[in-house]
């Protein structure tokens, strides 16, 4: 019996540029999207994945973009529709969930209103009608509160429900074909889960078609039938979700499974694309006992940083005549962290993890406690004080991207921070000094005179790593420093953390919604909820025993492939 497909993709060309000066982005793809189906599309940044979508939704520059092939949605060719014709197929028969929902809905209308907009265009309805629907959209999405967040602006809401606000849009017109494009890449994990299962309940419920792009494969497999692997414009393989994760057939896809950490056995280097196509990948692996030799090492001498009951409130409005409430962002959290030592710290959205890392560097002032480095509580010292210690505690951004100044060329953002703590003696000193740090990142000389938008996004965290060693810090702060990578980039930033940890001696606090990543990196752990310590210890320990429910639905939470 031929499959009934809702979707075939012919021969599909993308390039873009002027007509003399051509990029191919995608090389004549195939694929098919059968009915009520879920097809998943992987690969890194650049693969074409978003293009290919952008191009099914006839959202790609007319001016730019030079398009070929066939799109058949229902044996019609969609690349043959007019602008007006698109638009009556976009949103109703085929819609879309795009991965950064804060810029995907409009920051000055109503999270409802947005909503309802789209069912007055498509179905006609009335005003009440559409604010009607759309609340019973928001409960369907299971939004807490679907009648106030009708009325919430987007910034009033949490990242999670931004986006079932726009799964809430998508699904609107009841369409044929969704296409969710890396949905929950900023998500928290617990919220990652809940997603997927909401979008499969919506999948089975309405017998859509969905076409789930992602970088992750493992996550790809909570959801998929089907899995078409893409490289730099082109589909290395396709296959059921079996075949994939069992038996796959290309190298890439071979190195995008094993450059992932998992929750398993734990190596000193993870392997990366580039190490396993040219057979260079030697793992070293850490036994437990190992690791608990060198933790005894560690705990026998003076904790470098100790954080003793430390809270930090703050005030929201209420409104005119009502009490100001207080919010304990960090409520009462003690812990220690030894010279050498990596701790990871994890919890969802909201809990506190970036404003303890930020009360830790004095960023922001903690209103009770004590924050001891190397014995003096940072807390009682001076404005002056504190910035000659700028120099010892360092933070790597989250977001590669915001952290470098767009004007100012690579060398220069290197060489700032050097002048300011009295690093190298000469401009000739720190130049030198900053083209060395880059070459330690894997960098070469030629980076120091490029800006930040000629850079990818991993070699814009390299930029950022290399920033932070040019400090000779002693305690380095990693806020999500890698929650925006692509798998295979990842896995180089960590081994390049792993490498400098041993080749400088740092001591790290590594804050992260990712619990495999966490427990890659981490000798203890920290489990982070509403403010408070819910569990800590060594890491191994509790992924294999974790004592607190929260700590079970954290680590249930986690993708685990096939």
């Amino acid at each position: 019996m031929q499959t009934e497909h809702i979707l075939e993709v012919k021969n599909l060309q993308v390039s873009f540029g002027r007509k003399k000066n051509l990029t191919e982005i995608l090389h004549r793809i195939n694929f098919a999207v059968p009915k009520n189906e879920v097809v998943g599309i992987v690969g890194e940044s650049g693969s074409g994945k978003s293009v290919t979508s952008m191009a099914i939704m006839g959202l790609l520059p007319k001016k730019t973009a030079h398009i070929s092939g066939e799109i058949l949605f229902e044996q019609e060719d969609l690349l043959l529709k007019s602008n007006k014709a698109m638009r009556s197929v976009r949103g109703k028969e085929i819609a879309m969930i795009f991965q950064e929902p804060m810029s995907a809905l409009n920051p000055s209308l109503r999270c409802g209103l947005q909503v309802a907009e789209i069912l007055k265009e498509h179905l006609s309805m009335t005003s009440s009608e559409a604010k009607e629907e759309t609340i019973l959209l928001f409960e369907k999405v299971k939004l807490p509160r679907p009648r106030e967040i009708f009325n919430a602006y987007p910034h009033q809401i949490s990242g999670g429900q931004m986006q079932r606000v726009m799964i809430a849009m998508a699904i609107a017109c009841k369409p044929k074909l969704l296409i969710a494009d890396e949905p929950t890449t900023a998500l928290d994990v617990t919220v990652q889960k809940e997603i997927l299962l909401l979008l499969k309940e919506l999948q089975k419920e309405t017998g859509m078609s969905l076409v789930f792009i992602s970088h992750d494969l493992s996550l790809v497999s909570e959801i998929a039938d089907k899995v078409i692997v893409m490289y730099k414009g082109d589909i290395v393989e396709e296959g059921s979700v079996f075949s994939i994760f069992k038996m796959p057939r290309a190298d890439y896809t071979k190195a995008l499974l094993a450059s992932r950490p998992t929750l398993g056995k734990r190596f000193q280097k993870l392997p990366t694309i580039a190490s396993l196509a040219n057979n260079t990948f030697v793992p070293e692996e850490i036994t437990p006992q190992q690791r608990a030799f060198q933790h005894k090492k560690l705990y026998l001498q003076e904790p470098l940083v100790e954080i003793l009951n430390v809270e930090k409130e703050y005030y929201s409005n209420a409104g005119f005549f009502k009490p100001k409430k207080i919010v304990k962002a960090v409520n009462d959290v003690s812990f220690r962290i030894y010279e050498g030592e990596t701790v990871g710290l994890v919890g969802e959205s909201g809990c506190g993890k970036s404003t303890l890392g930020k009360t830790i560097l004095q960023l922001e002032k903690a209103s009770s406690g004590k924050i001891k480095y190397r014995g003096r509580d940072l807390t009682q010292l001076s404005s002056s004080e504190i910035r000659k210690l700028r120099k010892e505690i360092q933070l790597i951004f989250q977001d590669p991207y915001s952290s470098l100044n767009p004007r100012i060329l690579i060398g220069e953002a290197l060489i700032e921070p050097m002048k300011v703590h009295g690093i190298g003696s000469s401009k000739n000193e720190r130049r030198d000094r900053a083209i060395e740090i880059l070459n330690r990142v894997g960098l070469d000389d030629s980076y120091f005179s490029r800006y930040p938008h000629e850079l990818s996004g991993g070699q814009r965290q390299r930029v950022g790593i290399a920033r932070t060693i040019a400090m000779e810090p002693k305690l380095v702060i990693c806020d999500e420093s890698v929650s925006a990578l692509d798998i295979s980039v990842q896995a180089q930033v960590l081994n390049l953390l792993n490498e400098l940890k041993e080749d400088f001696g740092f001591t790290y606090l590594f804050i992260s919604h990712d619990l495999a990543v966490v427990k890659f990196m981490a000798d203890q752990l920290l489990v982070m909820n509403n403010g408070k310590i819910e569990e800590m210890g060594d890491a191994d320990e509790i992924y294999a025993n974790p004592t607190k429910e929260y700590t079970k639905k954290l680590i249930d939470a986690i993708p685990k492939g096939l």
